[in-house]
């Protein structure tokens, strides 16, 4: 039997008609469409790590824009070909910024605190404060406040436009290289301004509180910083260990999970020294996935929690993991 898709199926029509006339009937069908709610889902995820409960919040979506002029050392058919064979716009690199929030129990600990009021790029972040209080979490509960480095999509969160700290109760943690770096106007150039201004703006009103963490040093319980530079000048990754399991926080160590990935020594335009970090990152995720560790990417697809795994081409692939829903 040969069927026509471009005739009117008898039966269906049938069916169809029949379905409307008893529609037809019901209280309200006139106008049956369901309104557009324009609402989401709150912007957390919470999981267990080891002994410690771990949650994930927002600071919303970062636009970076175009990725040809921010990713550097591919050819345009080159990273064309990237995005396109992993469904990923070619005129917009769109990042997250996922904040971890992890409770183990005597602490809890906030790593990175997102743009705050600065609109550098575009209305869609600074929704830290908001994504908490969705969490169930009070910024005046957070004892410790844990920064990779000084960049505004990091530190730029800690303090209101008039000073007062958004944590109060909180020690900070951040390296004395970046402080020292981000701080200083003699140091930071002049096309950098906008990182010079949010870096003074949110480390100063709480030098006092500032806490400078080494390399190797395990400055929290649990938790260890490790040294990866040329992002920044002292830009740290965390090694977070509870019970038998353990997380390494990757801060900016890789933007993207494809075009700083799948040719590691791609360069980024926003690191003060990229052949450095090109270097850093090889080294790290080599390190990260020989040993299988889970990793937690700031700026990964939301909640950017998986693995990396060498790609067998000198480069590397990043594994999502599920969420799951069930703690």
């Amino acid at each position: 039997m040969t069927i026509r898709l471009d005739a009117p199926n008898r039966r269906g029509l049938m069916l169809g008609a029949a379905a409307a006339a008893v529609t037809a009937g019901l209280p309200g069908a006139a106008g049956a469409k369901a309104p557009m709610l324009r609402s989401q889902s709150p912007y957390y995820y919470r999981f267990t790590l080891g002994d410690a409960e771990a949650t994930m919040v927002s600071d919303g979506t970062l636009p970076l824009g175009d990725p040809h002029a921010n990713f550097l050392g591919l050819t345009p058919a080159e990273m064309d070909a990237q995005l396109n064979s992993n469904f990923l716009p070619l005129s917009n690199a769109v990042l997250e910024q996922n904040i971890l929030i992890l409770n183990t129990g005597s602490k809890l600990v906030l790593f990175d605190t997102g743009m705050g009021s600065l609109k550098l790029f575009g209305p869609t972040t600074g929704k830290l404060l908001t994504t908490m209080r969705q969490a169930g979490i009070d910024p005046k509960d957070i004892d410790a406040v844990v920064m990779s480095h000084a960049h505004v999509d990091h530190c730029g969160g800690c303090v209101a436009d008039d000073g007062t700290p958004h944590f109060p109760n909180a020690q900070y943690y951040i390296s004395q290289a970046d402080f020292d770096y981000w701080t200083d106007p003699a140091k930071v150039p002049a096309s950098f301004g906008a990182f010079l201004d949010t870096a003074r703006k949110n480390l100063l009103p709480i030098r006092d509180r500032l806490v400078f963490v080494k390399d190797g040093q395990e400055f929290l319980p649990g938790i260890q910083a490790l040294a990866a530079p040329g992002h920044s000048v002292g830009h740290m990754i965390f090694m977070i260990t509870s019970g038998k399991d353990s997380l390494c926080y990757l801060g900016d160590l890789t933007h993207h999970p494809v075009l700083l990935m799948e040719k590691p020594l791609t360069e980024f335009a926003y690191d003060t020294d990229p052949k450095q970090s090109a270097q850093t990152r090889l080294r790290m995720l080599t390190m990260l996935a020989k040993n299988r560790i889970p990793v937690l990417a700031y700026h990964f697809a939301w909640p950017g929690i998986g693995h990396v795994a060498d790609n067998g081409q000198g480069g590397f692939r990043y594994y999502p993991q599920a969420m799951k829903m069930e703690l």
